[in-house]
């Protein structure tokens, strides 16, 4: 299984490869938070263990934008033992906090338990998102409409599966940009609406009266979850 670490002091980073390797794990490293983001994007990651303070991105700032796409554990790893920093760390999606210096002992022990859940729940049922006649199965990559499924393309699907993720949470033009794209935004408006207006021609019966795919004027757009009975 893959374990992604995320962390800026060398000697830290290489002591915990080092370990973790023992415990037959595959160790991925990055020395900053873009490092990890873009090694995340291209690996296939278990669980993640990230430093909060890390030049470029900081680890909550690593994490905020892996949760946009991902609930992979994550071990945040912080110097500062403050209750503030714990509840931001946890309110951004963290599974666990360990708090710096830390015995490898039981960094290996925690790792062993959220590899066990994660091995658990890979061997379990598809994941489904359910909104409506809509439903995604992330495991497959694969969308249903009353038990019809519908051909989208990786774009369309990414942000089908941001919105049923985030019901009736509206984002800007540049939000739904960053967090499919994982690009700089550069006011690239139509790039949104011309998929937008994709997906609704896939999943609406009526696409000049949307019952889904909802748009915010003057804002953006948001997944409504009550608009089928």
């Amino acid at each position: 299984m893959n374990i992604l670490i995320a962390e800026d002091e060398r000697d830290l980073r290489d002591l915990l490869k080092l370990n973790l390797e023992k415990e037959n794990y595959n160790i991925i490293c990055a020395k900053n938070g873009i490092e990890a983001l873009d090694l995340f994007n291209k690996d296939s990651v278990d669980l993640g263990i990230f430093d909060v303070m890390m030049p470029e991105l900081d680890g909550f700032n690593l994490l905020r934008k892996i949760r946009e796409t991902s609930d992979v554990p994550v071990i945040m790893l912080t110097a500062r033992d403050t209750d503030m920093d714990k509840l931001l760390g946890f309110g951004l999606g963290a599974d666990d906090y360990l708090v710096k210096p830390f015995s490898m002992v039981e960094l290996i022990a925690r790792v062993g338990v959220w590899m066990r859940r994660q091995s658990n729940s890979n061997q379990s049922s598809p994941k489904l998102l359910t909104i409506g006649e809509l439903t995604i199965n992330t495991d497959a990559c694969s969308v249903y409409k009353n038990d019809e499924q519908i051909s989208l393309n990786a774009k369309e699907y990414l942000l089908l599966k941001h919105f049923m993720e985030n019901p009736e949470r509206v984002f800007t033009k540049k939000q739904l940009y960053s967090a499919v794209w994982d690009e700089d935004y550069y006011y690239d408006d139509n790039t949104i609406m011309v998929h937008i207006s994709h997906i609704r021609a896939k999943i609406e019966t009526n696409t000049k009266k949307p019952v889904y795919l909802k748009t915010i004027k003057g804002i953006g757009y948001k997944l409504s979850k009550g608009a089928v009975k």
